[in-house]
């Protein structure tokens, strides 16, 4: 490190400038980061937001010193306190980390040791900086978690990730990133894997702790409306290079560049009141009328009625699966019905846990239910076996979350893509490989991928190539499972779309399981809210977003980042 200087009065806490990052490939040096100038005063929280691949972890990282062996900063001062940490032997690194510079990664499963108790990781921190003695490193752990919010610490402290939700995943990662009162918190995405609902909850918690101790915080995210809602500045990031900075609502309402006004025009967390649900319509729908409303004490569980021509209907639907050495079973899925309308799409939506990703696997036969009916085309798919079966699943197929564990990685993209169509025999190997060819046509990927293998593809390449694969078979519906929710806006936004021209195209039926009701406003007609596994609402998307009845229904719209913000789009 260079020689310490003293802070000048009224300076910024941390001051980077003309900042370049690189990194040492196989095919040569890669600049993943240029000339990057920004500055975080004390108490400030700044908000850097942008794509994968555009730079904003890797600027972060190099401020803590936490590259990658590959990795270097080339150029340019990091100043902390007046301090440049470019270059600082890692003996030095080592007392800034946790004791000056906090962080509270990405994911929290990742990041947490798996064999080791949550409060052990927490006291790991705390013993090497000399915030705690053996003596007293229970107590303070124990106060340290319950700062986070954490219920119930002492008994928490003894448990293991495992035994955590993902909400307290990350409240343990933002207790043990806090746990040294840093001057300066780089969160990266801390609730990208989370529901809105608890999202808003660890946001809040966060906000409440910076704000006590005065800590500084650099927000990674690619959530304008997150950005806008919780960071005084946001710093846009395009290719490793900042191309627009500036107080948060002063650049999400008027955004000056191309590429910001692209990721606001992009992002229904932000725009999804301003974009009309009938874009994405297919044909015209038929009509579909809500039955009579129920008891609103008994959660208004209204469902659009049987119309002649719904593809699925759903009545009484339970799902119940035993506890190990429990007497009680656990009903993950209690008595819910709604309709699928021919060529429309009927999202379901709530948060984990809230049974909706179960209702989905049992009308994909997945899962058998325990008691209810799920009727395809008037056939009740219960009873389906051999033969018919086999036509059930050609004509139902599903897009999962996770497009790389979804797609076997020793597969090409010709054969992942051909396997359905080898699987029912459909054609011989010259039909099947054009087929392979439209279909990549049809998602707007190039005759170059075929012989690529996953891992060489982009998160939103793979899923692509899932859907591609879900339309080998020519289906009528496709059970969408949070497709999008692990994709980037820009990239998010472009998969949207190729859903609904899709659905243009072919007619297709879509049933689309999300937590995410910002995204949900821009592809459904209909949306049923799932609750504890019960259904709670369901109306027309328009009905769902401009008069929600139900409480839950208002929380959730309520949680969505940005949700109050006037954004022209």
């Amino acid at each position: 490190m260079s020689a310490a200087s003293a802070p000048v009065p009224g300076a910024p806490l941390l001051q980077v400038r003309d900042v370049a990052v690189e990194f040492r490939t196989m095919d040569g040096p890669v600049k993943a980061v240029e000339s990057v100038d920004l500055d975080l005063a004390a108490g400030e929280t700044l908000a850097i937001v942008g794509e994968s691949g555009s730079g904003k972890s890797t600027t972060a990282m190099a401020v803590i010193g936490l590259l990658p062996g590959n990795g270097r900063v080339t150029q340019g001062s990091i100043l902390l306190e007046g301090r440049n940490l470019v270059g600082a032997p890692e003996s030095v690194m080592r007392t800034v980390r946790g004791r000056t510079i906090g962080l509270v990664p990405q994911d929290p499963m990742s990041n947490l040791n798996p064999v080791t108790k949550i409060g052990t990781q927490v006291a790991e921190a705390l013993l090497a900086h000399g915030l705690a003695t053996k003596k007293d490193v229970d107590r303070k752990v124990v106060e340290t978690l319950a700062a986070a919010g954490l219920p119930d610490a002492e008994k928490r402290a003894t448990q293991y990730p495992h035994e955590f939700s993902g909400g307290m995943r990350q409240r343990a990662l933002i207790a043990i990133g806090l746990a040294c009162n840093p001057k300066l918190l780089i969160a990266d995405e801390p609730t990208s894997a989370l529901d809105v609902t608890v999202q808003k909850t660890i946001l809040d918690q966060l906000d409440r702790m910076t704000g006590e101790l005065g800590t500084a915080v650099m927000l990674i995210t690619h959530d304008l409306g997150l950005a806008a809602e919780r960071a005084q500045r946001v710093v846009v990031m395009n290719r490793g290079r900042i191309v627009e900075q500036g107080p948060a609502r002063q650049i999400l309402e008027d955004p000056q560049h191309p590429y910001t006004q692209a990721l606001v025009k992009a992002a229904p967390s932000v725009a999804a009141v301003r974009l009309r649900p009938e874009v994405f319509r297919a044909q015209p729908a038929a009509e579909v009328v809500e039955p009579a409303p129920v008891d609103v004490e008994a959660a208004d569980a209204a469902a659009p009625a049987s119309a002649p021509d719904n593809i699925i209907e759903v009545e009484g639907l339970t799902k119940v699966f035993p506890v190990r050495g429990q007497k009680e079973d656990f009903v993950a899925v209690d008595d819910v019905s709604f309709v699928v309308p021919r060529g429309e799409t009927v999202a379901i939506v709530g948060e984990s846990g809230s049974g909706k990703t179960t209702t989905a696997r049992m009308i994909l036969k997945i899962y058998d239910p325990t008691s209810g009916s799920i009727s395809y085309e008037g056939t009740d798919v219960a009873g389906l076996k051999g033969k018919p079966l086999r036509e059930f699943r050609q004509k139902v197929q599903p897009i999962f979350q996770d497009p790389y564990s979804s797609l076997n990685p020793m597969f090409s993209i010709e054969r992942i893509i051909s396997e359905p169509l080898e699987f029912y025999r459909r054609g011989s190997s010259k039909e099947r490989t054009a087929r392979v060819r439209q279909l990549l046509d049809d998602v707007a990927l190039p005759q170059s991928m075929l012989r690529r293998y996953p891992s060489e593809l982009s998160g939103g390449q793979r899923q692509r190539v899932a859907i591609a694969r879900a339309l080998a078979l020519s289906p009528e519906l496709i059970v969408c499972d949070e497709p999008v929710s692990a994709l980037d806006v820009l990239v998010q936004d472009q998969i949207l779309h190729l859903l609904g021209d899709l659905q243009r195209e072919y007619g297709l039926s879509y049933l689309f399981i999300s937590h995410d009701l910002a995204v949900v406003r821009l592809i459904s007609d209909w949306v049923c809210v799932m609750q504890n596994g019960q259904m709670v609402e369901a109306a027309s998307s328009e009905e769902i977003f401009t008069n929600p009845r139900h409480p839950y229904t208002r929380k959730l719209l309520a949680s969505i980042p940005g949700n109050e913000l006037d954004i022209a789009v």
